[in-house]
């Protein structure tokens, strides 16, 4: 696949992940997938959820069912730049949400996806971890 088929790939299955939808979602990932994020990140302590999701079954658990359960309301999601190299997609987004907890948030992230053909292989998450727990923990 081009650059832009694999950066319009990314971008059709934020549009997924934001449905919610278990099916729509899964079908973006291989049968081997991995999502790796930070080590004690704010949103796996207050989901009680791994940083490290194997698999499309906990990789969907999160989106369509966990996420929903702390970002309550206004999820917005700006995508700043989208890089890439062969199979992986480099993304840099800012997003912002209403928490259960009454709490606004807003942080900025960093996304490497690995595909493979054309579908998420695995994927990287980095964010400041620090002002995810002020947002999230106070």
């Amino acid at each position: 696949m081009t650059s832009e088929q694999n950066k319009r790939t990314i971008s059709d299955a934020w549009k997924a992940f934001a449905s919610h939808d278990p099916q729509r979602i899964a079908s973006w990932f291989t049968e081997d997938a991995e999502w790796l994020a930070p080590r004690g990140n704010a949103t796996a302590l207050a989901l009680d959820v791994p940083d490290h999701m194997v698999g499309p079954d906990a990789i969907v658990h999160f989106l369509a069912e966990r996420f929903p359960a702390l970002f309550v309301s206004d999820v917005a999601v700006d995508f700043r730049s989208r890089y890439c190299d062969g199979d992986t997609v480099i993304v840099e987004l800012r997003m912002q949400a209403m928490l259960a907890n009454g709490r606004s948030y807003d942080n900025d992230y960093c996304f490497i996806f690995e595909l493979r053909d054309g579908r998420i292989a695995r994927m990287r998450e980095y964010m400041d971890t620090q002002k995810g727990h002020a947002c999230i923990f106070g």
